[in-house]
């Protein structure tokens, strides 16, 4: 792909139509085959490629919360590791590709100084090495980045709350569920969806929830919340345990477990154009259900709604 981009450049800036293509197929050129745009290039492909799992798995519509966490830690050590002892390995893959496809490699001792425009000179009155640039402005800079990029995303308190979400987790065969880890969940996290009271009696229930549910055999080989919430609704558990289902609830709203709010804003572009400004609120709702919800709207046939139809409009004249 690198190849075949470089010829087509450079045959643009050869065979250009007038002046003015030409010269930006050679000022592309000049960059593309630059080792500077190499590194960068490889150290993007080694970024995206440790972060890729974790960005896929944030985007499902529905995710654990457990190992939600646990990609995010790996994901942090992983881009740690990679610069601590990434750069060597790195720097030999570069000149590798440079010295196979005829790329200047700079001298990593030299002096470096900034020119004008996007290139470097080298200049003897510089107190900055090549090296030093491209492994520490460039090398260094994007990984710590990233790595604050996550730690902005997945801070102490967010952890924390992750973390004692876990407790509610059937995974195991329920190993990690812990009665006052739930209950510090509802305090600390939750203190307005649940009254003082709620709170008391949220103990007791958790008791015999512990007892109860776990043992059920419509409840084993259960490994996400999201599974669980669904039983407790089927069961209708969920009437027994009102205060452990509404708190299951709000955990599966914690945007770590679901996309589905990004999924809303980007459909709701789509569906209220410019054209359909004046749309009700509840007309949009019901067009939005419909388009989020494509695999379950496609087992819907035209015949089976209007069959529908024609049936609510029996009902409305008896």
């Amino acid at each position: 792909m690198y190849g075949a981009t470089c010829s087509v450049i450079n045959k643009i800036s050869n065979e250009g139509a007038n002046y003015s293509q030409r010269g930006d197929a050679e000022a592309a050129y000049m960059i593309l085959t630059s080792f500077e745009f190499i590194l960068i290039l490889h150290l993007m492909k080694e970024i995206m490629g440790l972060t890729n799992m974790l960005c896929q798995s944030l985007q499902q519509k529905s995710l654990d919360i457990l190992n939600a966490m646990s990609q995010v830690s790996t994901t942090q050590s992983l881009i740690q590791k990679m610069r601590d002892d990434g750069w060597e390995p790195l720097l030999t893959t570069v000149k590798s590709f440079c010295e196979e496809n005829d790329i200047d490699i700079p001298d990593m001792n030299a002096h470096y100084t900034r020119a004008r425009g996007r290139s470097c000179r080298q200049d003897e009155g510089s107190p900055t090495t090549m090296e030093h640039h491209f492994r520490v402005d460039i090398f260094t800079a994007a990984i710590d980045f990233q790595l604050q990029e996550l730690k902005n995303r997945f801070n102490e308190q967010a952890v924390e709350l992750l973390i004692l979400s876990v407790a509610l987790s059937p995974k195991d065969a329920y190993k990690s569920f812990k009665i006052d880890d739930i209950c510090k969940l509802a305090e600390k996290f939750y203190p307005r969806d649940f009254t003082e009271q709620e709170k008391i009696c949220l103990k007791f229930q958790l008791q015999h929830y512990m007892l109860d549910v776990p043992k059920h055999q419509d409840f084993q080989n259960m490994s996400t919340l999201s599974k669980l919430c669904r039983g407790l609704a089927v069961s209708e558990k969920s009437k027994i345990y009102p205060l452990i289902d509404r708190l299951i609830r709000l955990v599966l709203t914690l945007p770590v477990s679901t996309a589905t709010t990004e999924r809303v804003f980007s459909a709701m572009k789509l569906v209220k154009t410019r054209l359909r400004t004046r749309m009700e609120d509840e007309f949009l709702a019901d067009h939005l259900v419909v388009y989020i919800e494509k695999e379950i709207a496609k087992n819907f046939t035209s015949e089976m709604i209007m069959d529908e139809f024609y049936s609510i409009s029996d009902r409305r004249r008896a």
